[in-house]
């Protein structure tokens, strides 16, 4: 029986991942066995902080548009909370991201939407159904 020499399906997967981890400093860039650990962990952090991202974000978006609107010079609006209340009720489609950057490039605008907002009567609902203005 012929000899049969391994090495290059093997040596080509090494290679691989050895490509993903070049930039990582000592032995975590050469050794083939700490760089599948530190590939692994790399790729888990990513996953991970990929959603603290959409949070960390999120919690930005609703600072800004907090502190803009406490600053309100007519003090129409007290808190955010009021606000996105009266924006679900009256089904205006404007999420923070958009309201965020509307806050930070036009105050005035963001005031405007507040005080039509406020202007027009929010209907309620009875419990019998029945709408009051």
């Amino acid at each position: 029986m012929t000899r049969i020499k391994r090495g290059y399906i093997a040596r080509k997967r090494r290679t691989k991942i050895r490509l993903f981890t070049s930039s990582f400093r000592g032995a975590h860039s050469r050794l083939t066995r700490t760089i599948t650990q530190q590939k692994i962990k790399a790729l888990v952090s990513a996953h991970r902080d990929r959603d603290s991202k959409k949070r960390d974000f999120r919690h930005l978006w609703i600072s800004r548009i907090n502190a803009v609107i406490g600053e309100n010079p007519k003090k129409l609006y007290y808190s955010y909370s009021i606000l996105m209340y009266n924006l679900y009720k009256r089904q205006l489609l404007l999420n923070r991201k958009i309201l965020a950057q509307i806050a930070i490039l036009n105050r005035n605008c963001l005031f405007r939407i507040a005080n039509e907002i406020i202007k027009k009567k929010i209907p309620r609902r009875l419990n019998s159904g029945k709408v009051v203005e």
